[in-house]
């Protein structure tokens, strides 16, 4: 009995016909840089031969067409895309995206173990091949109230999962280079195996600090001199173009042959949306071409140096024994992906349909108590008042302190500086804080935009000029269970449902995108002004660099944060 090794062999020798062979085109050398004109020849899940001629069990003719290896999304939060793991495969994979590497920090934040687990089962089922971080920080900070707690020993039982790399963005870098018990024992415990890291601006002796506690991998750099320093201290750098966070253009100096064997790609936050209108890794790979950057070096960024930083050795070139994960696409320029193989096996609907559905989660999460107008009063107070300063494309924040006017006892909005109120309300049913605030930069001219995807302990973040709108969008939120609400005049004039940890959507990612494109035009209507609304309100509760945050526990206002999301 010929076992499957054996047969991998043959196939490779070519005393067998293959499963699969991809005839007349050419692939991507990524060690030469080199255009291969050669058969490619598969078997099973893997690549059996190149630089040949194959027969196949099956032969499909790529003439004019090039194969490169399938891209590594290195850093995400599927929870951003605001669909279902199992949605988010089949949105993602048809671009050539064959590796996803997630950190549930979302879910984790709202459901702890279960939402992992979640995520765990489904990516179990997935076409693609998604690997998952452990969330390392969660709470993200104190100075919030999230829905659950994740110490170490909640954590371990993960571990040994297969579909486990290590432990995920650390974001609590002070916690690192000051030794904080908690910080110390989820480090200790991995030890040895892959940390993901999250240090913004961190440079320096802390720096060497934060690398010493063996992390080795980092997204967050915003300048081609931040990423040099990081690259020279070993750590490995992913550039990252999200639908809020877009570093591109800013890291394209780095993306060079020389350094591409320390750089990869990754998405962080990115929805159906952006995904439909531009693409994901393979937008990334022809921006960067377009603007001059190597080939060579973009695509290692997006594969073989990806899968390395990880430790997943079984991918990233096309090569006899590697992976068979492939993208064939138009041109290296345009890299359009027409045909996709996952494990060797070629991406259709049909594929899709063989997964088994895995049940959703947390779809009673949002327990936040009603609200009215009087909730977002803010007090009358002599002397300026702090404000926080949004900026587009950017998820860190300016302090900011304007004068603004009253209305009898009460500090009003002033819309012609662009400022409204901003308020964050608990919804995991805990303490039913609720701090009020004013925001910088959203646009709005009338009525109320709100959210339950609030980073990072995502409870309700509302932004408005009407405080009826706003206590009109707040409970909306509560009826459908999460998700994002728009609201002019007492009336809701848009809306998505996200009943899944008030993350997620059980749509599939067609109706989630059609429905933002609608979203997103409501909130135009109201005035408003940023690219991505409802992501950038979405971040807006975050501790960042400079100065202010908002969360449900009230106004922070201190000389220097860190962001830690």
């Amino acid at each position: 009995m010929t076992t499957k090794l054996e047969r991998l062999i043959d196939q490779g020798t070519g005393r067998l016909p293959a499963d699969i062979v991809l005839k007349g085109g050419r692939f991507f050398d990524l060690v030469t840089g080199e255009l291969v004109e050669s058969d490619i020849a598969i078997g099973s899940d893997r690549i059996v031969g190149t630089c040949g001629t194959y027969e196949g069990e099956t032969e499909i003719v790529i003439s004019g067409k090039i194969v490169v290896p399938g891209f590594i999304d290195t850093h995400l939060h599927i929870e951003s895309s605001l669909v279902t793991p199992h949605e988010f495969d089949r949105c993602v994979l048809p671009y050539g995206v064959t590796t996803a590497i997630c950190d549930p920090h979302e879910i984790a934040n709202v459901l702890g173990t279960d939402g992992i687990q979640f995520f765990l089962d489904s990516a179990l089922e997935t076409i693609m091949d998604i690997r998952v971080q452990l969330s390392s920080c969660v709470p993200a900070t104190h100075l919030e109230t999230s829905g659950a707690d994740l110490p170490i020993e909640r954590l371990l039982p993960f571990r040994g999962h297969p579909k486990v790399i290590g432990l995920a963005e650390f974001m609590n870098f002070p916690g690192v280079i000051h030794k904080d018990p908690v910080c110390m024992e989820k480090l200790e415990a991995f030890q040895g195996s892959h940390i993901d890291g999250h240090a913004p601006l961190l440079r320096g002796m802390n720096l060497n600090g934060y690398l010493a506690a063996g992390i080795r991998t980092e997204h967050e750099c915003t300048t081609a001199a931040e990423a040099l320093e990081k690259i020279s201290k070993g750590m490995h750098i992913l550039v990252r173009e999200g639908s809020v966070s877009k570093d591109l253009k800013a890291l394209m100096p780095i993306i060079t042959e020389r350094l591409s064997p320390y750089l990869a790609l990754c998405t962080d936050d990115r929805n159906p949306l952006d995904i439909a209108e531009q693409g994901h890794l393979d937008y990334m790979i022809r921006t960067a071409i377009a603007s001059g950057v190597d080939p060579l070096a973009i695509y290692r960024a997006a594969s073989i140096s990806a899968a390395r930083a990880f430790g997943l050795t079984d991918r990233g070139l096309i090569a006899p024994g590697w992976r068979a994960d492939l993208a064939v696409i138009d041109s290296l320029e345009r890299c359009k992906a027409e045909i996709v193989f996952s494990a060797g096996r070629r991406v259709t609907d049909e594929l899709f349909a063989t997964r088994k559905p895995v049940a959703p989660v947390g779809l009673d999460s949002v327990k936040a108590r009603p609200v009215n107008a009087a909730h977002f009063g803010v007090p009358a107070t002599e002397g300026e008042t702090p404000v926080i300063g949004v900026t587009p494309g950017k998820i860190i924040t300016e302090f900011r302190r304007h004068r603004l006017p009253a209305k009898g006892n009460q500090t009003g909005i002033d819309l012609e500086n662009d400022i409204i109120k901003v308020a964050v309300i608990e919804r995991h049913g805990k303490n039913g804080n609720h701090a009020n605030g004013f925001v910088q930069g959203f646009g709005l001219k009338k009525g109320a935009i709100a959210s339950t995807v609030g980073h990072d302990s995502h409870n309700i973040c509302v932004v408005g000029v009407s405080e009826d709108d706003m206590a009109c969008a707040a409970n909306r939120l509560g009826e459908i269970k999460g998700g994002f609400v728009v609201v002019e005049d007492g009336r809701v004039t848009g809306e998505i449902a996200l009943p899944v940890a008030g993350l997620m959507s059980l749509e599939p990612y067609e109706k989630v995108r059609d429905t933002l494109h609608h979203l997103r035009k409501a909130a135009y209507a109201l005035g408003a002004t940023l690219e991505e609304p409802f992501l950038q309100l979405a971040f807006l509760p975050l501790p960042v660099i400079p100065h202010l945050k908002i969360s449900d526990r009230g106004m922070v206002d201190v000389d220097r944060f860190v962001l830690i999301a």
